[in-house]
This record gives structure tokens, sequence and C-alpha cells, in this order.
């Protein structure tokens, strides 16, 4: 986020991405909020979980948002820059604070509560975009949640999707609906709007019940089919649906082997599907890879901490045994 000046040798990812980063707070036992004295401290976002997601999956990528100056600020931009992902464009703003998410799991179910009001990621404005560092990239991915921050959040997704299709530049969108962001009848209209203008959307299943008003898949299938992009569809049956030119393919999820944490596991999928289009893969060949880091991140705790690198993927479709010693 800064102003429009040549993109670097070294800054040029082939994936772009930006959003609201927050602090992460959760207790370190099973006592809930209320009643814990500890807490663990990390970090959590959708777009920074994707782009950690793919720099571990060996492809360059660059994340930018603006964030407090202050020490969650910090602690956030050097945890991201130290998976490897370029932060070259990110912003610490002096005057307005970092966001904050504290996250239990009571009685098996699991809560977050924000406190992202007026933080420095909901300033955002079009005109602090570099348009030679999206323009560079040969994807920029975002999601509904930094639409749903404040309006000028909303602006700047908009004016992202217009530098990039100046320049060439794919558009990926995930909708990532947040109804405690946002109510349905708010974010319906935009999140349609933001679909219509993507090359790949990659919304939920649910998500989509919500934006289209109905439960019936042939109706939603329909409704995919208006748009021009490739619609990648979560959350099925135990299977991911791409839905292309009208057609609908049935990709089967890995079977995990126990399931630990399922936060994070949708910026999972989407890392891996990105990854998969940026190495040549077919549309289902890249889904069947987003399945299985999906399958791979909700085996570990945490929103981004279980996202695997390429040997141990490869070792996953390989079979190799694990050796302990």
């Amino acid at each position: 986020m800064k102003e429009q000046s040549p993109v670097p040798a070294a800054g040029r990812p082939d994936v772009v991405t930006f959003g609201e980063s927050m602090g992460l707070m959760m207790p370190t036992g099973p006592k809930g909020i209320e009643y814990t004295a500890q807490f663990e401290k990390s970090l959590a976002g959708a777009e920074s979980n994707l782009a950690i997601g793919i720099a571990r999956l060996g492809h360059s990528v660059g994340w930018f948002g603006q964030l407090g100056g202050d020490p969650l600020g910090r602690y956030i931009l050097k945890q991201i820059r130290g998976e490897g992902v370029d932060v070259s464009r990110a912003v610490l703003a002096a005057d307005a604070p970092t966001g904050l998410i504290i996250r239990e799991v009571v009685s098996g179910k699991s809560s977050v509560y924000y406190y992202r009001r007026h933080s420095a990621a909901s300033q955002m404005r079009p005109e602090q975009l570099d348009e030679a560092y999206i323009a560079q990239a040969r994807i920029l991915h975002m999601t509904g949640i930094t639409a749903a921050l404040s309006e000028s959040c909303r602006e700047t997704v908009r004016e992202a999707i217009r530098i990039a299709k100046k320049h060439g530049v794919t558009v990926c969108f995930d909708p990532n609906l947040r109804l405690k962001l946002w109510t349905i009848e708010e974010a319906r209209p935009v999140l349609l709007e933001l679909a219509s203008q993507a090359d790949y959307f990659l919304p939920g299943l649910d998500e989509l019940k919500l934006l289209y008003e109905t439960d019936s898949f042939e109706e939603i299938v329909a409704r995919l089919g208006e748009l021009s992009a490739v619609s990648i569809v979560k959350g099925g049956d135990d299977e991911t649906y791409v839905v292309e030119e009208g057609q609908v393919s049935a990709v089967p999820y890995f079977k995990a082997e126990r399931v630990v944490d399922t936060v994070g596991a949708g910026d999972g999928f989407c890392a891996g599907f990105i990854v998969g289009v940026l190495k040549g893969y077919t549309h289902t060949e890249a889904v069947r890879l987003g399945n299985l880091i999906g399958s791979m991140v909700v085996q570990m705790e945490g929103d981004w901490e279980g996202l695997p690198t390429w040997a141990q993927v490869q070792a996953v479709l390989n079979k190799t045994a694990h050796v302990e010693r």
C-alpha cells in the first residue's frame, strides 16, 4: 500500500493478495475467554493465511494491507515476512490500531469475537494501491472480508479489480461471507457484483444458498452458469464441485486421519487450488490439490500453522513413510 512506483525485481510475486490481518488471542487451556487467565498470541487473516500457504508450497506471493503502527502490527508483519511472503507494499499506520480477534472453543463449538472497528485496515483507500505491483502478478486474489470492512475498503477492492483487468491479471475471488461483519442483505449485492468480475469464483455451498436465496443445487448451478468465471464450490457432500461452461465435475475430498481444528481449511484449499493453476494443472487437478491441502490443515490447531510445505504434500501423494527417529 504505497504510492505508485516501479516494482523492484525482488518484489515481483506471481500472486498478489491483500486484506486485513489481525492479532489473534486464544485461551491456552480448556476454559473459555470469560474464565481463562492465559492467552496464546498469533495472527489471523484469510488473505495472509492464503499467502503463507502459497509460499510454503514454493511459489512467490505478496501480501499487503494496512496494520497499526503498534506492537501487534509489527509482530504480524514480521511473522508474514518470516514465512517468505513479500510484504514490501504493506504499511504500518501511525494513527489507527491493528485489529484483534479472540477465539474460543466451548463445548465443542468455536466462537470468534472481533475488535476491528476503525482498525487501520478498515481505512484502506483506492489511491493507496500500487498499480505496477498488481499489474506484474499472474493472479490477484481477494476475499469478501475486505469489502465488508468499510465503504473505502469496498472501493479499494473494486479499484484493484479494475487494475487487474486493465493489465490482464487473473482475478480470483472468495466471498468468505462473515455475517458478524455485515448482514446478508448488505453483503449480497456487493459479493455478487464482485463475483461477476472474477475469473475464478471460490464460494462455499452454504454461502451460495444465502447469496442466491435457494437450497436447490440445480438452481445454484444455473446461476453460476451466468457468470464468466470458472466456479469452484467448496463444502459439498464429501466433494468439491467445478462448474465450468454449464458442466459440473465433482472432486472427492481427501479423508483426514483426525480433525483437530477446521479454521483455515478454506484458505488452505484456495492456496492449493491457486498453486495448481500456477503449475498448469487442469481445474479438476487443481481442486484435488486444494482438497488435499484442506485435509492437512484441519489436522493441526491454528489458522495457518498447519499449512504444509510442497515436500509434505509430495510425501502424502507418494505415500512416503514417516521416519520418526
